[in-house]
């Protein structure tokens, strides 16, 4: 490209640039326009959500939201209870008072916490404003949380406390069989089988044009394709309006010969999966009995720029690694399929456990899944930060979740009330709090808090948190026993914390042969990246120590079962058949598209329970962690106040460089992005995002040095 065709392209892009305002604007238009008709519509008395939310494309939960007259009888009820009681008279979650003895009791904890934790480093923080400008400044609270459940009172609530019948996780009795495997760019229509590349003749990118291809070329045998480059799930994205309904279009398009698969064997994985980026398409042969899947390799790591054999030399890379510690290894389609079945490879057969592992009752997993959330994703914009920064920092944390799976809830599980917790004596306090438990809980932030929130608290919308940090606020939420601990032990001061309800059980280490394994399966193709001599092997190393995180990663998400969704289409004249419990996902002229939870499936590695641990384990990592070797402390806490910018996940953004130690090792702070300042406060994701991917170019072109 030359100097008058990057001057021309920039012009195209403006034009572009200027076009996408306009339309955001015009669709600002008419969504306030759809929200206008709502609120009119819901003056009529019979005015009904289920009926609304179809004809508007929205779920019931957004329809109440806009309307609140319409939410159902239950909710409105829920309502009349105030949202934060008066310390001095506190509430259960059932509305009735809690004698101010045992509100007193269960709130005794943390000031012994705070006394025995004063040797800590604390960060330095200016002195606390005056009382009337605190209160000036107090953000707003957020409007309609939703409310998350509870467990009932008496003998229906101490009935969940068991396991499901028959439903436990086994050792496997069979060994896993590979998949044939190629490798195809859609882009350059190189693709590798083997060590052979062949270049395919693609007459378009669509499932027909791919299957057509690969199997001429390799007329037999194929039954996994990854595509490592040209996303051809989105060749028609301009034409719809989310990537979902791309990527459904594309996975359901006509293939001449073929029909979307129904599943085989041991495998009862069938029909595609939609997913935006990273989609799965089944089919197999209307005449036949070949079956092939088209995946994503986005599944496993970002490709960047390596061409197809590089994808394929670090999938056997591996496979190799995993065989050192697992004889029987094999990779499936998924990271999360992948590390599930290597576990149940490492479930003991003698001892303690050879039993099994039994699965939670349905009920307690229903709770977990509504009240345990995952990585903390956290935005602070002016004016909590400055609207121009003195420079970005990034740094995130080395292979995050492997540092929390030493312990593990394991046996049947036991409920603490607010009464039994109270009887007991503050050491055994303790050891609840530092056990493997799940806690609900009433929160105050300190009067003179001026840093950011600790606890998760549920915000408006579907499965969505935040973090309060507004002085003096209280409210009831669900956190697990880091998070609990980080709150009474913190480095700054101790928040109030009264323990209304909770879920213990015994410590184990259930994961732990199995994280140890791909912790060492890691380094070693860390090592093997590093020190390797060809840049190609280098890369395929690398890229395969980025798959032994996912399997990890995705491994430990699978354990956390989500209720099933069924998706189901409607005709748009009978829009009154959409279920009054589902959510409209897409429509056009001709039906809409709708899908509801159906509960969940028997499956025997359903351990929700060890999930919400370790993310409860690395969400409180990211506020403190102590980093034994070296006596000192790492985390958000540890900063300046009005030093944070986001949470994301694993990472911290920052206004300052830290001196935090980083050796190789999981959970360490790795710098990963530095960008000079002064820079404007990111206000949205996408901003952020940019800054990120700024400030690692800029640290790499500096030779990583901040």
């Amino acid at each position: 490209m030359d100097a008058q065709r990057y001057t021309a392209a920039l012009a195209e892009l403006r034009t572009v640039r200027d076009e996408i305002k306009k339309t955001r604007a015009a669709l600002a238009k008419l969504e306030a326009e759809r929200d206008r008709q709502i609120t009119q519509l819901a003056g009529y008395e019979k005015a009904k959500a289920e009926r609304i939310a179809p004809a508007a494309g929205l779920s019931l939960a957004h329809v109440v939201s806009l309307a609140p007259a319409l939410a159902p009888d239950r909710l409105t009820t829920a309502e009349t209870t105030p949202p934060h009681p008066e310390p001095d008279a506190p509430a259960t979650t059932d509305g009735t008072e809690i004698p101010p003895r045992l509100a007193a009791q269960t709130g005794a904890v943390a000031p012994a916490i705070a006394a025995a934790t004063s040797a800590q480093p604390v960060a330095a923080s200016p002195s606390a404003a005056p009382a009337e400008d605190r209160a000036s400044a107090k953000p707003a609270a957020p409007e309609a949380p939703r409310a998350l459940p509870s467990i009932p009172e008496g003998a229906a609530g101490n009935s969940w406390f068991t396991h499901t019948p028959n439903l436990l996780s086994t050792p496997p009795n069979f060994t896993q069989q590979a998949r044939s495997t190629v490798f195809l760019d859609t882009d350059t229509g190189v693709l590798v089988h083997r060590s052979q590349t062949h270049r395919l003749d693609l007459a378009d990118t669509s499932v027909a044009a791919i299957l057509t291809a690969v199997f001429q070329t390799l007329p037999e045998g194929t039954e996994r394709i990854y595509i490592t480059a040209g996303d051809p799930w989105h060749r028609d994205a301009d034409r719809y309006p989310y990537l979902r309904d791309a990527v459904a279009a594309w996975l359901n398009a006509p293939t001449p010969g073929w029909r979307t698969d129904t599943g085989r064997g041991r495998d009862r994985m069938a029909g595609h999966f939609v997913h935006a980026r990273n989609p799965v398409g089944r089919y197999q042969r209307e005449n036949g009995d070949s079956h092939v899947e088209i995946r994503s390799v986005g599944e496993w790591f970002d490709v960047d720029d390596a061409d197809p054999a590089t994808v394929r030399d670090a999938f056997v890379l591996l496979w190799q690694a995993l065989r050192r510690h697992w004889n029987d290894a094999v990779i499936m389609g998924s990271p999360s399929q992948t590390g599930r079945d290597l576990w149940t490879r490492t479930i003991p057969q003698r001892g303690q456990h050879a039993e099994g592992f039994p699965v939670l009752s349905e009920e307690l997993r229903g709770l977990l899944h509504a009240t345990a959330g995952q990585g903390r994703n956290e935005l602070l914009t002016p004016p909590r930060v400055p609207d121009q920064l003195p420079q970005l920092v990034e740094y995130d944390r080395t292979f995050a979740y492997a540092k929390h799976t030493w312990k593990s809830p394991v046996g049947t599980p036991r409920r603490i009330t607010a009464q039994t917790f109270a009887s007991w004596t503050q050491k055994e306090q303790m050891r609840a709090l530092y056990g493997c438990g799940h806690w609900q809980v009433r929160v105050t932030v300190p009067d003179t808090w001026d840093h950011v929130g600790i606890l998760p608290a549920p915000a408006p919308g579907d499965r969505a948190w935040h973090y309060p940090a507004a002085p003096g606020y209280t409210f009831t939420t669900w956190a697990g026993g880091p998070e609990i601990h980080t709150a009474l032990a913190n480095p700054i001061q101790p928040w109030k914390i009264e323990i209304l309800d909770g879920i213990l059980w015994d410590d184990g280490k259930p994961l732990d042969d199995w994280a140890k394994k791909l912790k060492e399966t890691w380094s070693n193709l860390s090592a093997q990246a590093h020190f390797q001599g060809d840049p190609q092997q280098a890369r395929a190393a690398h890229l395969a120590s980025r798959a032994v995180r996912s399997i990890l990663l995705y491994g430990i998400g699978s354990f956390a079962q989500r209720p099933r969704m069924v998706t189901g289409t409607t005709p748009r004249t009978m829009e009154r058949d959409v279920p009054p419990d589902a959510e409209i996902i897409s429509f056009d002229n001709e039906q809409i598209t709708w899908q509801k939870p159906t509960g969940f499936s028997r499956d025997p590695n359903a351990h929700p329970e060890w999930a919400a641990a370790i993310w409860s384990g690395a969400r409180a990592a990211l506020l403190t962690q102590r980093h034994r070797d070296d006596d000192t402390y790492a985390g958000a806490l540890h900063t300046q106040p009005g030093t944070v910018i986001a949470f994301r996940t694993d990472a911290l953004y920052l206004t300052a460089p830290q001196h935090w130690p980083h050796h190789h090792q999981p959970g360490d702070y790795l710098l990963k992005g530095h960008l000079t300042g002064p820079v404007t406060a990111p206000t949205t994701e996408e901003e952020l995002l940019a800054l990120r991917d700024a400030g690692r170019t800029a640290l790499t072109q500096n030779g990583g040095q901040a």
